[in-house]
């Protein structure tokens, strides 16, 4: 707690002592009394200020906050709702006269004061106010502040009330067009949405009585001498792995975050197994199934909140070497990777080159113009992947996402 006499009451305990020191000089004793008198209004003021900290004792106050949504989407604004309540008398008589301010992270004030609305009544008061959820990551609100001061305005008193909340803000996300009759596998020409005839295998089991006999699947039952229902009505879509490699600039990077989990969540919504691979954070093993609806999409966005710039572009190769492997020794079934790229050297050109041995692979690659060698870099990763059996286009940061997913379809015509 931040106790403290205000100016009036540094400048009335001053002119007190000066008073009892002249009253001493001149043997006034009235004098004396009057200075001593002021002194101790100052002095009392600050007692009873202290005595009533708000965060202390049995009749302390009690903070919940709200905030909704969270998790947020950058560029979407949430509202924060802070209570503060009385629970007896005595408590009330604390928040009687306090004033409050909220302490928010820059990324979610814009580094200027938070406006609020105050609502109150002798049991709680409400603070409400607006943030602006700026840049992908996890901040915090508070804790709170109040300050506090007598009547007469010669001491003041600041302490903090509850706990901090965190805000999760999750990346900019783009509803991506369906791409049914252009994702389509070699050679079994599988289509986004279609089924495959080896995890359509795989999402078979043994009929057990009180089974539905409509999912029976009658084709594999004659194959195999034997009744075999479906066990997911899902099943049988291609697995899918969206493969970040992550730029050190950091409006590149926001970008990049933003398309990838842009693709994740399309082909999510297209029933098919999501995981994101790659970045410092890891490479995630457990894909995220479509059949969880909201849970499945918070938890591919959660995934994304704690991605960081690599430190250098070796580091970024290193990541993208495991992420590459992973995606290697990973039995998936014959997965789709999509991937936003860099410019890649030529061991990371190998890795990729080896993931299309099983995979069908779609990148688009980073070309932001910032110099002509790396647009010769960006375009030559192009024609390597291209080359090496996958789709994939140039793209600039920072252009329409829609956009940059139509070109990569369109790479396949």
């Amino acid at each position: 707690m931040g106790l403290r006499p205000t100016r009036r009451g540094w400048a009335l305990g001053l002119g007190g002592v000066a008073l009892g020191l002249l009253g001493v000089g001149l043997g006034a004793v009235d004098l004396v009394r009057i200075g001593t008198l002021v002194v101790l209004l100052v002095v009392g003021a600050c007692v009873v200020v202290g005595t009533l900290d708000p965060g202390r004792g049995r009749h302390r106050l009690a903070v919940a906050r709200d905030v909704q949504p969270n998790p947020v989407h950058t560029g979407e604004r949430a509202r924060v709702d802070v209570r503060i309540k009385a629970s007896d008398p005595a408590a009330r008589v604390r928040l009687a006269g306090l004033r409050f301010s909220e302490q928010a992270a820059t990324e979610l004030s814009g580094g200027r004061p938070l406006r609020a609305r105050v609502q109150r009544t002798p049991q709680q008061v409400t603070v409400s106010y607006q943030v602006d959820a700026g840049r992908r990551g996890r901040w915090q609100l508070g804790p709170l502040v109040v300050t506090r001061g007598d009547p007469f305005g010669v001491a003041r008193s600041s302490a903090t009330l509850g706990d901090h909340a965190e805000v999760v803000v999750w990346p900019a996300v783009v509803p991506l067009p369906t791409a049914s009759d252009v994702l389509v596998g070699e050679p079994d020409r599988v289509a986004l949405g279609a089924r495959t005839p080896s995890t359509d295998d795989a999402s078979l089991r043994d009929y057990r009585e009180g089974d539905d006999l409509r999912r029976v699947h009658w084709r594999s039952s004659a194959r195999r001498g034997a009744l075999m229902v479906r066990s997911d009505e899902r099943a049988g879509m291609r697995p899918v792995s969206v493969l970040l490699d992550l730029p050190a600039k950091l409006t590149a990077l926001e970008w990049t975050i933003s398309l990838a989990a842009s693709m994740a969540l399309a082909m999510l919504e297209g029933g098919h197994p999501v995981r994101l691979v790659g970045g410092r954070a890891g490479a995630a093993t457990a894909f995220h199934q479509a059949r969880t609806g909201p849970t499945a999409r918070a938890a591919l966005l959660d995934s994304t909140v704690d991605l960081e710039a690599p430190r250098s572009a070796d580091e970024a190769e290193t990541y993208l070497l495991g992420a590459a492997h992973l995606l290697e020794t990973t039995d998936a079934g014959g997965e789709i990777v999509l991937a936003v790229l860099g410019p890649l050297g030529a061991g990371a050109r190998a890795a990729l080159a080896h993931v299309a041995d099983n995979a069908q692979g779609w990148a688009v690659v980073r070309a932001d113009g910032a110099s002509p060698a790396h647009e010769r870099e960006a375009q030559h990763t192009v024609h390597a992947l291209r080359r090496a059996g996958w789709r994939a286009c140039a793209v600039t940061p920072g252009e329409d996402i829609v956009a940059c997913w139509l070109r990569l379809l369109g790479s396949a015509r």
